[in-house]
């Protein structure tokens, strides 16, 4: 093998921030902070999403919008378009 052209493989404990879980297993990642984890100072990663906060993997269901995108913007800013809205048109005759 030559010399000096792999990365740095070591363990770095990597912290799902949004199910507060962390996980210790071994990367080539790069970080600046350490943590101490039970007992050892790691290199620390921290995580957006993991296999403990996504909800493939946990089983939990996402509420789906029942309207389109369509209505759900003009519900949102019809108003700036200069239109008036139903409710001030009925108003008004």
């Amino acid at each position: 093998m030559r010399k000096d052209i792999h990365p740095n493989y070591q363990e770095v404990l990597f912290h799902d921030t949004n199910a507060d879980v962390f996980f210790l297993t071994r990367s080539t990642v790069k970080t600046k902070s350490t943590r101490e984890y039970e007992g050892s100072e790691y290199p620390y990663y921290p995580l957006d999403v993991s296999s403990a906060s996504h909800p493939f993997y946990t089983g939990e269901q996402r509420k789906t919008s029942t309207e389109g995108r369509v209505a759900s913007f003009n519900k949102r800013f019809g108003a700036f378009g200069g239109r008036k809205k139903a409710a001030d048109t009925d108003a008004a005759e």
